[in-house]
């Protein structure tokens, strides 16, 4: 307590703030700001830069994210219990295929996590996008009053940014809503809900529901959402490891002039000089830039950077061979991207299998055989259709290996309409004594037309016994 220097009643405090200290990364030891020559007070960034780059994808993301429900490139129809993933409609009874679409999509965005680190944050998440835009919007709307309306008090001015903003972002929340929704309900059925204000069914209902959140969201949570109630950032700690793509400051000479541009531009308000592993950077990209302008001034080079990890090479560095620029760093990553073109070739070979209109024969035995007064022995079999394509159907049947078979379906040739699905039953008879084998095996063939699939069900036809010992 050091009371050869001090009083007992000087230690206490000294005592209590000791304690009372923030953790290290709050205690960073104090810098002194460098006194560098300017070379270049006018130094721009050249035309590549990270902002600019976020900026264009931000703006690719935000009209795929508007279009993609429209066009059903992927899309929910929950009440037509439809899935519709890369011009494909897929029903409920081909789960198997909706479940690895999805699984292949996680698979993706995880691997590309280990690999780039949190890209998919910085550049693709709507949360991030948005956020930033109505941050943007707020700034924009209140310099416009500061700029019209510099003759009225600050308190005026002040209610009225508010109002703007959040008049734009309750308009706004309504559209992205709408477009949200749409996922999940088809668009036109939508619109009409939403034009006559339906809060009753339960696609208005949703409707209401995302709408109040997603102004919320963006009125006020914004970036907050990514550091408290997110669990992807969580994740990255567990997915990345010492080749991850990370945001790195490197200061080798101490070259760093305390401007804290770096700090500012920061959507998440950290200080990327502290650790490039802290949970709440999204490798944005956005203190490179400031870095890079800045230091551009005093004639030197960005302190911070894209890097392979804390000690890899830096992004870009031309001296490495290919697949290590491109990630490609060690055999784990190599296997993982084997694994994602497995899985992807595999599934692309099921959907070129699939058969748009969906053909099915089984046997009903809860009868073997009915005689008829005809002279004739009759077996019935289901049969099931499904048109999951966009245009009409017809479906041919045709029966091979049952010698004097006569089927109960009034032609051979059904035709259905697109989405239609059609469940019925048919029999098949053959004279009475004209098999010389109790179960007797067929075949029944379906050609579907416009695409000319071809489906064979083999099936067995069951004759009486005494007809057969007789």
């Amino acid at each position: 307590m050091h009371a050869e220097s001090h009083g007992p009643e000087n230690d206490l405090p000294a005592a209590v703030a000791t304690i009372n200290e923030p953790p290290a990364q709050a205690a960073r030891p104090a810098r002194t700001r460098k006194k560098l020559p300017v070379v270049n007070k006018d130094f721009q960034l050249e035309t590549y830069s990270w902002h600019r780059l976020r900026r264009i994808i931000h703006a690719v993301c935000f009209v795929t994210f508007v279009l993609l429900p429209f066009f059903n490139v992927i899309r929910f129809d929950i009440p037509r219990q439809r899935f519709y993933f890369v011009g494909f409609e897929l029903w409920i009874n081909e789960f198997a295929i909706v479940f690895f679409s999805l699984m292949f999509l996680l698979f993706v965005i995880t691997a590309a996590s280990m690999l780039f680190g949190r890209v998919y944050c910085g550049y693709l998440c709507p949360q991030m996008i948005f956020s930033e835009a109505s941050i943007n919007l707020e700034e924009r709307i209140k310099t416009f009053v500061n700029k019209y309306f510099a003759k009225q008090s600050l308190s005026v001015r002040h209610w009225l940014n508010n109002i703007a903003v959040y008049s734009v972002l309750g308009i706004a929340s309504v559209f992205l809503a709408f477009v949200f929704i749409s996922y999940f309900v088809e668009p036109r059925d939508l619109f009409g809900r939403l034009i006559s204000f339906d809060v009753v069914t339960a696609g208005g209902i949703a409707g209401a529901a995302v709408t109040i959140i997603t102004f919320v969201d963006f009125a006020f949570l914004r970036q907050r959402f990514c550091t408290t109630v997110c669990p992807y950032g969580y994740l990255q700690g567990i997915l990345g490891d010492n080749n991850t793509l990370v945001v790195h400051y490197r200061d080798p000479e101490e070259l760093c002039v305390e401007c804290k541009k770096c700090i500012r531009v920061c959507h998440m308000g950290i200080d990327i000089r502290t650790s490039p592993y802290q949970i709440e950077c999204i490798h944005c990209g956005e203190c490179v830039d400031a870095c890079k302008l800045i230091m551009g001034k005093f004639g030197k080079d960005t302190l911070i950077h894209y890097a392979w990890g804390e000690k890899g090479e830096l992004l870009g560095d031309g001296r490495a061979p290919w697949y290590r620029r491109i990630g490609l760093r060690d055999a784990k990553r190599i296997a993982v991207i084997a694994i994602i073109l497995v899985y992807g070739t595999s599934l692309a070979i099921a959907f070129s299998m699939r058969h748009s209109v969906l053909v099915r024969v089984s046997p009903d035995r809860s009868t073997l055989f009915r005689k008829g007064d005809d002279e004739r022995i009759y077996n019935r079999f289901r049969l099931n259709l499904a048109n999951r394509s966009r245009t009409d159907a017809a479906v041919t049947i045709s029966i091979n290996g049952l010698p004097d078979a006569v089927t109960t379906i009034p032609t051979n040739e059904i035709a259905i309409k697109a989405g239609e699905s059609i469940e019925t039953e048919f029999e098949i008879s053959v004279p009475a004594g004209s098999l010389s084998q109790q179960v007797n095996h067929f075949t029944i063939d379906s050609v579907a037309s416009p695409e000319a699939t071809r489906d064979t069900f083999e099936q067995t036809f069951i004759m009486p016994l005494e007809k057969i010992t007789k």
